[in-house]
């Protein structure tokens, strides 16, 4: 046997495999070969969407399942074997895997990214690969685990609740680092995780590792809202059964070992309230605390009152945005996360929804509005004269028309998308969210009629609406399609299924703004779910290019100094800490304070009158532009115009027009070439839509980076029609050709290259794939007609 005529898969089943088994690892639960770590980034074309590369592993070793200690990169005999390890270095290190092997089937290249002496690479015989003892002893270095008791905390098997559902690589490594380092004594632990990313499932594995390992017996799940208690009893932990209870109107049963409980079900204003003390403060073992940004980053907040009291607890914090502010911190409490899985992170491995973000500036808007002289209200009263603007609107005077004109631009969006997907607006108040539900019932009156439900208030005020949260959510339900809310949505909503976010809101936190984003970023395939997009009216989106958008937390707290705000509490403040009933968990929004005039501060009694908004009509609000945003790969808003950055990523691949040519002219399939540069951050189809042409890629990247004039794919093919190149072929052979290029004209260079195409019309008329390909004597000769037929289309001169 020859193993240089060998393919990869022939080398890992003939050599690879069998000498990791010889030593004796077990191939049904240790030895997973061809894993897909990821699902491959979700590329939205236009209404269209393809899922790029999954990120895949040849080998991953697991001494116990989920707990991966080796990763094996394989290569066929004709590379050598260290050819595979900086691809498998990569992998490790995204997934925290301290061994990495690469092989040719000749034997092992092993680097130790424990080593400490020198030798973080050596080769190893092939009949040599380390046993699972082994390599678990150098995962127990990586990780810092030195006494017999850690080592049990930190092998403690996972929950298997009988199907198939494993964590993902980014909850099995949060799962690993939590429990380890509370293994290794670590008591105040965080965990950062973007929404959507299955933080509850991750804290219920954990849980459940420390209860099952007796590390930590009696545990506390603490939340800020009903919804966020009811979806974590209802989902994972449900598992739990009988040792779990959720603690309600203030009773205290101390027979339970998992008590999920409202921070104000356990806390109040007065002492009698304070029902936590009942408990003793060594009670519980473990404390998680989920959205922790929400309230225990604040020194004086009631959350702290119990974290404090139960300080010998280890805590847990969990969030999708981390508190970092002047008045609070969550580092300082926590430290910093043992682990960050990102939006970013998220939607490059194809677990998160991409965006795509329209933004609708109105002139009231960008230009301001003010007042003529003697200009009154709906109630005749004259209106202060000063210039209005974006910070004013619907938060001290409202403008029916811009209102009008707001849900106006929606409902047309949606009837060029798609009436029926369910879509959430983001209000300044009740109030808002009240007339904007009115405002979109009568431009949508057909749905309406059809039924009442299609448009809903979901605010903390709208006991109708809040009964319809639950079917909004739920996938199945049809209705209702779209909800107007304020703050009621912001958090703690898992909408699987929500395609359109529409920010009509002034949003300054950083916290909020990205909470809003990830009421969209869940995926539901079976729903048709794999995008969404933002419609932005308030410039709201100005955030995505702020620095700490998707990045670490930035640190401004400091921590050497106490600042004694007292009970002042800023705008920003108050909207991420919103007022909760202290019975239900029900969010209170308040009511915006009215404007009050100079004339009428005082009433007889001299007591102040309350402020009030401000109702005006009769005012002309228009669009002054509509405009799609792009991002680059790295998720951040394109600054220059969309050509220039096109042109920077070609010319970073290809630095010349014949550099390019001889490219694409020795590329077997050009659609790799498209494939490579979507990667890289080029909007292949805004850019079609840019030119307005039908041209194909090759025109479009010969036109925008070297300003070459581009031919039409009708002009290419026609081109080749007039020069008789079909005329060394047969019949059957000639009609092939000439139906594949009427193809390329019709749908792109992509298509023709895929055997796919000769199972549709017109090519099923000539016959079936293979009696097609016969007549061109043999696979190959068809695949070589193909390209010299490339080669006849990209003719430049």
């Amino acid at each position: 046997m020859n193993k240089k005529n060998l393919s990869e898969r022939d080398i890992c089943t003939k050599f690879i495999t069998p000498a990791v088994e010889k030593s004796g690892w077990n191939k049904l639960t240790q030895l997973l070969e061809e894993v897909s770590f990821t699902d491959g980034k979700i590329h939205v074309r236009g209404k269209l969407t393809a899922r790029g590369n999954k990120k895949r592993a040849d080998y991953i070793l697991y001494y116990k399942p989920n707990i991966s200690v080796a990763i094996i990169e394989a290569k066929d005999n004709k590379h050598s074997v260290r050819a595979g390890i900086q691809q498998a270095l990569d992998y490790a290190k995204i997934l925290d895997i301290p061994c990495v092997f690469s092989s040719n089937g000749d034997g092992f290249l092993f680097h130790d990214r424990t080593a400490t002496d020198g030798n973080i690479e050596t080769e190893i015989d092939i009949d040599n690969f380390p046993t699972p003892e082994e390599l678990w002893e150098k995962y127990k270095k990586y990780k810092g685990i030195t006494t017999p008791a850690a080592e049990k905390i930190a092998s403690q098997d996972y929950f298997f609740d009988g199907t198939n559902r494993k964590p993902r690589y980014y909850q099995q490594i949060a799962i690993n680092r939590t429990v380890e380092a509370i293994a290794n004594g670590q008591n105040r632990i965080i965990l950062v995780m973007a929404t959507g990313t299955g933080k509850t499932y991750t804290a219920f594995q954990i849980i459940h590792r420390l209860w099952k390992s007796g590390a930590k017996k009696r545990i506390l799940f603490l939340a800020d809202r009903n919804a966020l208690i009811n979806q974590t009893r209802r989902g994972d932990f449900k598992h739990f059964k009988d040792k779990m209870t959720v603690v309600k109107q203030r009773q205290i049963d101390k027979s339970y070992e998992i008590y999920l409980a409202l921070y104000q079900g356990l806390s109040g204003s007065d002492e009698d309230a304070n029902v936590y003390k009942q408990f003793s403060r060594d009670f519980f073992d473990l404390i998680v605390i989920d959205e922790c940004h929400r309230g225990s980053a604040k020194e004086n907040s009631s959350w702290r009152e119990i974290l404090t009291y139960f300080e010998k607890a280890t805590h847990i914090g969990l969030t999708a945005t981390p508190k970092e502010s002047n008045e609070a911190s969550n580092s300082e409490y926590f430290g910093e996360p043992v682990y960050t899985y990102s939006l970013k992170q998220g939607i490059d491995d194809g677990f998160l929804a991409p965006y795509r973000v329209v933004r609708i500036a109105l002139n009231v808007d960008a230009e301001g509005w003010r007042p003529h002289q003697g200009k009154t209200d709906k109630e005749g009263i004259e209106i202060e004269d000063r210039i209005y603007n974006r910070k004013d609107f619907d938060k001290s005077l409202v403008i029916e028309e811009r209102t009008d004109i707001v849900a106006k631009k929606l409902t047309e969006f949606l009837k060029g998308y798609d009436r029926f997907a369910k879509t959430i607006v983001f209000c300044v108040d009740i109030d808002h969210a009240e007339r904007m539900r009115t405002a979109l019932a009568k431009h949508n009156p057909d749905l309406v009629a059809d039924n009442y439900k299609y448009i809903m208030q979901i605010t903390g005020d709208n006991d109708e609406g809040k009964r319809e949260l639950d079917n909004f959510i739920n996938p199945e339900e049809k209705y209702p399609v779209i909800a107007t809310t304020s703050e009621l949505m912001t958090t703690g909503v898992d909408a699987q299924t929500c395609k359109v976010i529409v920010l009509d809101a002034n949003i300054n936190s950083m916290t909020k703004f990205k909470q809003i984003i990830g009421r969209g970023t869940r995926i539901n395939e079976e729903y048709g779910k794999l995008f969404f997009t933002i419609l932005d009216f308030r410039n709201a989106t100005d955030l995505f290019a702020d620095p700490q958008f998707d990045g670490d937390p930035i640190r401004v707290k400091p921590v050497t100094e106490t600042t004694d705000l007292g009970d002042i509490i800023s705008e920003e403040e108050q909207s991420e800490n919103p007022i909760i009933d202290l019975e239900t968990g029900e969010e209170i929004e308040m009511i915006i304070p009215k404007i009050r005039y100079p004339e009428e501060e005082t009433n007889a009694t001299g007591v102040h009158e309350p402020r009030r908004k401000v109702y005006v009509n009769g005012i002309d609000v228009s669009v002054l532009i509509s405009r799609e945003m792009y991002f680059d790969q790295h998720g951040k808003p394109i600054t220059t115009s969309l050509k220039d950055h096109t042109k920077e990523i070609i010319k970073g691949n290809f630095v010349s027009l014949n550099d390019f040519l001889n490219t694409w002219n020795a590329t077997d399939r050009k659609e790799a070439i498209i494939t490579q540069l979507q990667e890289q951050g080029v909007m292949v189809e805004a850019l079609y839509e840019a030119v307005d042409k039908q041209v194909d890629l090759f025109d479009l990247i010969c036109h925008i980076a070297y300003d070459q004039p581009p031919l039409t794919r009708l002009e290419r093919a026609n081109n080749v029609k007039k020069r008789n190149y079909f005329t060394k072929y047969g019949e059957q052979a000639k009609n092939v050709l000439e139906a594949l290029l009427d193809k390329y004209a019709d749908e792109g260079i992509a298509n023709i290259e895929s055997f796919e195409v000769l199972r549709v019309n017109p090519f099923d008329k000539f016959g079936s794939p293979l009696e097609i390909i016969n007549q061109f004597g043999s696979k190959a000769n068809y695949l070589k007609a193909v390209k010299e037929l490339e080669i006849e289309l990209y003719k430049t001169a």
